[in-house]
């Protein structure tokens, strides 16, 4: 995980989902003004099917490259600095296994909002922070990546221990 607050390549992901109010938050001159004061230069931003629009922007003095789709994010988030999320499972694990810091911003227009619960527990283990739109500017300003800690490699074994036994049983 990186240890300083300063980065220069911002990646953020909404997903496949639309999450229209993170799309113009990003785009907002406070949002940008935070970035910029933590060292952001260029973000690339995967807007899924929100109502912005694609292309490559200069706003506030950074670039913007904007798309909605690609087969896979990977190398976005390799090459960035740092990544801003939805609260989506397979889109955390997938920032937390390349082990880059993670600001997770959770969509509260969604029902049951099980990503919530995610975030909040991820950050209780110290591996993301997370906001809402509403308190984005607040925790870019605020955050401090040294603070986090690595998600712990998956480890497979007891995954094939307990099939093994659950097999056997049912010989």
């Amino acid at each position: 995980m990186a240890t300083s607050k300063y980065f220069e390549k911002c990646f953020i992901t909404v997903g496949t989902t639309r999450f229209d109010l993170l799309c113009s938050e990003i785009v907002s001159s406070p949002v940008l003004q935070a970035l910029k004061r933590s060292g952001c230069k260029d973000i690339t931003f995967q807007i899924g099917n929100s109502k912005m629009d694609t292309g490559d922007y200069e706003l506030d003095g950074m670039k913007l490259h904007c798309y909605r789709f690609k087969d896979t994010i990977e190398n976005d988030i390799r090459n960035s600095d740092f990544v801003i999320s939805h609260a989506g499972a397979g889109s955390v694990l997938e920032v937390l296994n390349a082990s880059k810091p993670l600001l997770v911003v959770v969509n509260e227009d969604l029902m049951d909002n099980h990503q919530l619960e995610l975030a909040e527990q991820m950050q209780v283990d110290g591996h993301l922070f997370y906001c809402t739109c509403d308190t984005l500017v607040c925790t870019l300003d605020q955050m401090d990546f040294s603070l986090l800690k690595p998600l712990e490699k998956a480890n497979p074994t007891y995954f094939f221990q307990s099939l093994n036994r659950l097999l056997k049983i049912q010989d």
